[in-house]
């Protein structure tokens, strides 16, 4: 059955939006959490998905087009479907009808309203801003705050990410449209509202507030009271409608008539898997049934499910922090813009090992293979000035000095801090440099000029026990070094089998800066650094 998508309410002050472009043209399949377009509201430009699946059967409001909010702006259903009465409006449901009577009620009273609001804006001071539950869907009603990322008290800018909020739907980040300081927090973790409830207030520092939220508070119950006495009327139409709501608007409740305290979303998904809440145990805030208690519900033996079969598909989602966002985000350009190739070799290390013993014998020094690497890596840039490049699509940008960024992995994805000049550092300077930078990293500590302006860059996994591995450049490098395990095996010497250590590495290029030949010199001029490291002294 198709379904009607009207405009959203994207930010708590929308009432109209303007469809900058859509992303989907009609004929197209939609699939639930593909972005459909992209809409402009009175504060920002933000990208609205969907939440259905299906065909795109036509498009309400065109690209460049302004309209109300709850306007139609897309209808979804099956090919082929006969939509012509729901573009008309001849098909419309009761509740659409409902919907429009409301609206008409609402126009009556528009003058009173706006005198209300009016009053209430004047009463607020200087840069106070009253934040509400935005209506992050189409059909949301009602939302429940997830987390918040900001604490009372915590300066807010604008475009920061306030809270995480739980739709029927999904569960969406909320930024701000404003700055200054985070005053009250209006819904708590874990609670409920309507759309409209006092979310939060943003402000000057120090502002007292406390008489805002009471003013604000007694304002919204007394609208509610006037739109129950609206409404009054129109439950006596007709009885099924009123049976309807009735089942809409009372809460779940356990066998013995307590009532369950659900998410949204929680409600809707076991609606759709025709869970009873009341079996199912709330892992939330005070029980509070969320996504995960119905995702990992198992129905009890004896129960109405008794013979489900005990397994259950399901997944563990784990929202992306910005940090994951930007990583994805430049790997994924560097990946299908720049054309990679690879050339790999394997080098002696039975000299590095020696050496590396022999100055780590001073007990004031100590580095670790990694860092001769490092070191040999620097030297051979200098060498060879192509491989320490850019692209820039009108020029090739070849870097006179060397800055090389050593990969670390942390918590959230993987972070490059750059030793600047490297070239010129010793062994131990390099070794120094690199544990302060990646226990910087490690403690989300480092700050943006400590990872900005590699030339170069070193990953090395080889600690893990990863043999061979090959990289995605670090965009805007032309090159990337993966450097895998030292291994003990068979080798010949001399024209006999012999122990030997060995550590492949992997040199990963950009075509359009490096060519075959000149990442091949690379590597025959880093091998004989590394295989020789007393050459690395002179």
């Amino acid at each position: 059955m198709a379904e009607v998508i009207n405009m959203p309410r994207l930010s708590d002050t929308m009432e109209e939006g303007t469809v900058a472009t859509w992303l989907k043209k009609v004929g197209d399949t939609v699939n639930e959490g593909d972005i459909l377009a992209e809409i402009e509201t009175d504060k920002a430009t933000m990208e609205f998905e969907s939440f259905n699946e299906g065909v795109l059967l036509h498009i309400g409001i065109q690209e460049g087009e302004t309209a109300p909010v709850d306007t139609l702006l897309a209808i979804i259903g099956e090919k082929d479907e006969d939509i012509s009465s729901l573009i008309s409006g001849d098909g419309k449901s009761e509740e659409k009808e409902e919907a429009s009577d409301s609206k008409e009620e609402a126009e009556a009273t528009k003058t009173e309203t706006k005198e209300e609001t009016s009053s209430k804006e004047t009463e607020l001071p200087e840069g106070v801003v009253m934040v509400t539950m935005p209506r992050l869907s189409d059909t949301m009603t009602e939302g429940t705050v997830a987390t918040w990322l900001k604490k009372e008290g915590d300066a807010v800018e604008e475009g920061d990410i306030l809270a995480e909020i739980e739709t029927d739907k999904a569960t969406m980040e909320f930024e701000s449209f404003n700055s200054g300081v985070l005053l009250k927090i209006g819904i708590q973790e874990g609670e409920s509202a309507p759309v409209d409830s006092l979310l939060a207030i943003i402000g000057p520092k120090g502002t007292d507030v406390s008489g805002l939220t009471e003013s604000y508070n007694k304002a919204e119950k007394a609208s509610e009271v006037k739109e129950e006495k609206k409404e009054a009327p129109k439950q006596e139409a007709s009885k099924t409608e009123t049976t309807a709501k009735k089942s809409v608007s009372q809460p779940a409740v356990t066998n013995d008539g307590g009532r369950i305290f659900a998410s949204p979303l929680a409600k809707k998904m076991a609606e759709d898997k025709g869970i009873n809440l009341a079996q199912v145990q709330g892992s939330g805030e005070n029980g509070r049934i969320v996504k995960s208690d119905i995702e990992n519900y198992q129905p009890t033996a004896g129960g109405a499910q008794a013979y489900t079969p005990v397994g259950v598909e399901s997944f563990e989602e784990v929202k992306n922090s910005q940090m994951r966002k930007t990583i994805a985000k430049r790997l994924g350009e560097s990946k299908f813009s720049a054309p990679h190739y690879y050339l790999t070799v394997e080098l002696d290390m039975d000299h590095a090992i020696a050496a590396r013993v022999a100055i780590n014998s001073n007990p004031d020094v100590k580095i670790s293979f990694n860092d001769m690497v490092v070191k040999a890596c620097a030297m051979a840039l200098r060498k060879h000035p192509q491989v320490n490049s850019q692209w820039t699509g009108d020029a090739t940008r070849i870097a006179k000095h060397i800055h090389i960024g050593v990969a670390v992995a942390v918590d959230e994805g993987l972070l490059v801090p750059v030793l600047k000049f490297a070239d010129q550092m010793t062994f131990s300077q390099i070794g120094a440099n690199v544990k302060e930078l990646a226990g910087k990293a490690r403690n989300k500590k480092i700050t943006p000029q400590e990872m900005d302006g590699s030339t170069f860059t070193v990953s090395n996994l080889g600690m893990f026990g990863i043999k061979e591995f090959t990289s995605i450049i670090n965009a805007p490098n032309s090159a990337i070094l993966s450097v895998g395990a030292i291994v003990e095996k068979p080798v010949v010497k001399n024209g006999a089998i012999a122990v030997g250590n060995t550590m492949t590495v992997t040199l990963a290029c950009d075509h359009r800066t490096v060519d075959g030949a000149t990442g091949a010199k690379f590597l025959q001029t880093l091998r004989q650094y590394i295989e020789n490291p007393v050459t690395m002294f002179v």
